[in-house]
């Protein structure tokens, strides 16, 4: 399976943005979907998850402003992101981990938020 993340662009601060990642097989063989972002000269953090029972988790630094959501006719996942600041900067990769414990990660797509 591979994953393709589209979505990111240059937007102003207090835009929304919603981000797509689409997998090249069924959504329904992964039990975790997520997405990580990384600026510049940082780790790669977790800004969303949500398992196939359907439990979400967002950090504090995000949680109201993004959610995220799945499409399992699609084979799709989304990242809706509200309220953006500049520190949303990065690129933002979508993350899924199978039933069997594999991962994968798509190509990351770019996220700009000017002030």
């Amino acid at each position: 399976v591979q994953l393709q993340a589209s979505g990111g662009g240059l937007v102003q601060a207090g835009d929304s943005l919603k981000l797509s990642c689409a997998a090249s097989g069924s959504i329904f063989a992964f039990n975790l979907m997520a997405w990580y972002r990384q600026a510049p000269g940082t780790q790669r953090d977790l800004v969303a998850s949500i398992t196939s029972g359907g439990s979400a988790y967002s950090p504090d630094s995000v949680k109201g402003r993004f959610t995220i959501s799945r499409d399992y006719a699609g084979n799709m996942f989304y990242l809706q992101m509200r309220s953006l600041e500049p520190e949303d900067t990065a690129v933002y990769y979508c993350y899924a981990r199978s039933s069997t414990g594999s991962i994968f990660w798509g190509q990351g797509t770019l996220v700009t938020v000017s002030s």
